[in-house]
């Protein structure tokens, strides 16, 4: 595997994560990413005392970026919020394409901040910080045009739960991206020595 720019303001770095989309391995790895999505969602997720949950599938979508980079992550993204609504029956919600933008944006920004990166535990912490905002904000949008409540308000008790889950969640991240990253790059899935 080639060495591949970490920045992504770099031509360099655009032309491998487009590159990406063309590669058996990363699109099977992607598809193998879809599936663990689809099952972690029918794990019980942890309650916190306050009444925030931890769901579990924020890991393999940001996995997927940290492998696939941005192009594919988003692909991944669609297909894996459209699969899941329909094979898991969307939990009693109507289908919104809203939510799945907001997976395909989650992914692309993971990947923008781990794919041919260096895995720093900063780095990981800005991705979640990057993404648990994007949630927020684009969550509380699409729950005020589907139910009429007010966007401060939901964004406001949505941006709480998601400051207090985000030491967690990144502490998780982390020690999954650190655990598997040399079983990836012996593999071939991810540059390295």
């Amino acid at each position: 595997m080639k060495f591949r720019s970490p920045h992504p303001f770099s031509a360099a770095y655009w032309r491998g994560a487009v590159a990406e989309t063309r590669d058996l391995r990363k699109l099977v790895f992607a598809a193998l990413m879809i599936a663990v999505c689809i099952a972690l969602g029918y794990l019980p997720s942890l309650t916190l005392p306050y009444g925030g949950r931890v769901t579990w599938g924020f890991l393999a979508r940001a996995l997927c970026g940290y492998v696939c980079g941005p192009a594919l992550g988003a692909l991944f993204g669609f297909a894996e919020d459209i699969l899941s609504f329909f094979l898991t029956g969307g939990g009693g919600y109507p289908f919104f394409f809203g939510y799945t933008l907001t997976t395909m944006m989650g992914v692309f920004l993971y990947a923008l901040l781990l794919y041919g990166a260096k895995l720093t535990l900063w780095r990981v912490f800005l991705a979640k910080l990057l993404t648990n905002v994007e949630n927020v904000v684009l969550g509380a949008l699409w729950m005020s045009i589907l139910s009429g409540k007010a966007y401060l308000v939901t964004a406001s008790a949505s941006a709480l739960k998601n400051l207090a889950l985000l030491p967690l969640q990144t502490a998780l991240l982390y020690a999954l991206l650190k655990l598997l990253s040399p079983y990836l790059k012996r593999s071939g899935l991810l540059p390295g020595p």
